[in-house]
């Protein structure tokens, strides 16, 4: 018996090497509103893309200063420059910054609706202008999802959620990703597989759909990562990448991720740190944390990421998901404490009261996380 669950399938999804040059025929005639960030731009990744939009005759408005970690300030001028463009249309075209922008301005662009009364889970209830997402890392998932997180002032990071906020179209093209540097392919590549691991664990919403794309997220994602890494021109790899953080990416839109991303945030609030490593920062800890409540859940993970720990007992297979993860990670040669991206012990107290602010994503956590659990959490990563 599986219960009574619900899924949502994400946007339509268009794969393929070259298939970010095909994006005009994703979307409706008139202006379109194209944001992006200025590495993009400065990497010329957007070229192919501008260029067939402008060949079909579109007016084409770039907004290229999407920061990392963006601000409200920033989404309020994206969409200050769609209003004046009048844009019919919006592209999302970068990382995880890029895209959950695009995808909060095409929702407000297209409802006319205050970002204050649509914040949490389900409120905003009207119809976005038409949206495409192009990720150019494999990592984010943002292109499958219905969740925008903001940076507001205070480094409070806020979301939306709704299904409202789903792109229309997915465009995964591994040619962007090919030469992305060794530490974003790292980050950005762990990052999904939390979300795939997240989701499978979930304690809220997990279904056996979502179970189904988590899994083959992760064995997608583990066993493609460091060929990535050492290979930056590998297309293979770089497209399964691409489809693993896709696949995770709708998984967690249904089976929502916990509390990995729970103290995840806070570092990229307060201290900047890009969040795939955020996440690669605290994974082992929280994992550790949760293994006396989900140890059957990782046992069942344990082989996809490392298939020697198949026909081991639960408990190995556990406990090796967890090692072969912090393995994979110094094999890719991602810092392994919380010291290295500038945290130090006076800054605990503040990094766990942040957590806390993240009910959103606690709730989903195998086990519960309490203000002194997040506090020797956080000392644990030190």
């Amino acid at each position: 018996m599986t219960g009574s669950f619900a899924f949502s399938y994400g946007p339509r999804l268009v794969s393929g090497a070259g298939s970010a040059d095909r994006i005009a025929d994703l979307l409706p005639e008139g202006p379109v509103l194209f944001v992006t960030d200025a590495m993009i731009v400065k990497l010329g990744l957007a070229g192919g893309a501008l260029a067939a939009l402008a060949a079909s005759g579109r007016d084409v408005t770039i907004f290229s200063e999407v920061e990392a970690d963006p601000s409200r300030a920033t989404l309020e001028a994206v969409v200050a420059r769609g209003r004046e463009c009048g844009a019919v249309s919006v592209v999302g075209f970068g990382g995880g910054s890029p895209m959950d922008i695009a995808k909060l301005a095409a929702y407000l662009l297209g409802s006319g609706d205050d970002l204050d009364a649509i914040w949490g889970v389900g409120n905003a209830r009207a119809k976005g202008l038409p949206l495409v997402l192009v990720p150019t890392t494999a990592g984010t998932g943002s292109e499958a999802t219905p969740v925008s997180i903001i940076t507001l002032p205070g480094d409070e990071k806020r979301g939306v959620s709704s299904a409202a906020l789903v792109a229309g179209h997915a465009v995964l093209d591994p040619a962007l990703t090919l030469g992305l540097p060794r530490p974003v392919t790292a980050a950005t590549g762990m990052d999904a597989m939390v979300h795939a691991i997240e989701a499978y664990t979930s304690a809220h919403l997990k279904n056996p759909m979502s179970d189904l794309l988590a899994r083959e997220a992760l064995r997608l994602l583990a066993a493609n990562l460091l060929p990535a890494c050492e290979e930056p021109g590998n297309m293979a790899a770089r497209e399964a990448m691409l489809l693993g953080a896709h696949l995770a990416g709708v998984a967690f839109s249904n089976a929502p991720v916990a509390g990995v991303h729970a103290l995840a945030y806070p570092l990229g609030g307060r201290f900047h740190v890009p969040h795939g490593l955020s996440n690669v920062l605290m994974l082992p800890h929280v994992l550790g944390f949760n293994m006396s409540a989900a140890m059957p859940l990782y046992a069942e993970l344990g082989p996809l990421v490392d298939p020697a720990l198949e026909g081991l007992g639960q408990q190995a297979q556990a406990q090796g998901l967890l090692e072969a993860l912090r393995d994979m990670a110094e094999k890719a040669g991602m810092p392994a404490q919380l010291a290295a991206v500038g945290v130090s012990a006076d800054d605990l107290d503040q990094l766990a009261a942040d957590a806390m602010l993240q009910e959103r994503l606690l709730k989903n956590n195998p086990r519960p996380i309490t203000l002194d659990d997040a506090r020797k959490l956080y000392e644990a990563a030190l």
